[in-house]
């Protein structure tokens, strides 16, 4: 299990890099330092392979979001934590891996779909709900509605129809487009807590 373990965050390392279409099997087998037998003895074949990469992403996703969830302060600094999260995830992210999943790999990519609409959905209702009682989100937005809304547009950085490859970053995009979110919902008092927030990320970012 622990050398299919280091298969599968090599493999993992690599399509966040390059892509998941440029990258081989050969070459996968090369950076473990193992044949690609080896790589045949796990996973039927790259389908296989891919699939158990993004099922290991899932599952670490969802316990980040669960611990950000219980240390956060209120809403506003869940969301400012998940940013955090996805941010430092960004930074090395190739823009084509959601592509590559769609064109070659329809059914992990069926499998990152349908987490989203069923557990980040569910996640940001519960913000939504969070914020409302809090007095932080504004109670007349409708949780089912703004909830979609937020999930569409935050896969949008990946869109090049949207936004053409190379001009934004990933991680420039998503600072952008979660703060456009948090704006459109929060209350006076809300958006006091956005702006502390702001000013502690750009602080804790200077060199």
């Amino acid at each position: 299990m622990e050398q299919r373990e280091r298969i599968l965050q090599k493999a993992h390392d690599l399509y966040l890099r390059y892509g998941i279409r440029s990258v081989t099997m050969d070459e996968i087998a090369g950076q473990c330092g193992v044949s690609k037998k080896t790589i045949y003895q796990f996973f039927e074949d790259k389908d296989a392979l891919v699939d158990s990469v993004v099922g290991m992403v899932i599952t670490k996703t969802e316990n980040e979001c669960k611990v950000d969830n219980q240390k956060s302060e209120n809403s506003i600094h869940e969301i400012f934590l998940s940013l955090d999260m996805v941010q430092e995830l960004f930074v090395t992210m190739n823009p084509n891996i959601l592509t590559d999943l769609q064109k070659h790999h329809p059914k992990a990519y069926d499998r990152v779909q349908k987490h989203k609409t069923d557990f980040f959905l569910n996640i940001l209702k519960q913000n939504i709900e969070r914020g409302k009682k809090d007095g932080l989100y504004r109670e007349e937005i409708n949780d089912e509605v703004i909830a979609r809304m937020r999930l569409y547009v935050a896969f949008m950085a990946f869109d090049p129809d949207a936004f053409p490859k190379g001009k934004y970053s990933l991680s420039f995009l998503e600072q952008e487009l979660t703060e456009h979110f948090l704006y459109g919902m929060a209350t006076p008092k809300g958006q006091k807590l956005i702006q502390k927030y702001k000013q502690e990320r750009t602080k804790n970012q200077t060199p």
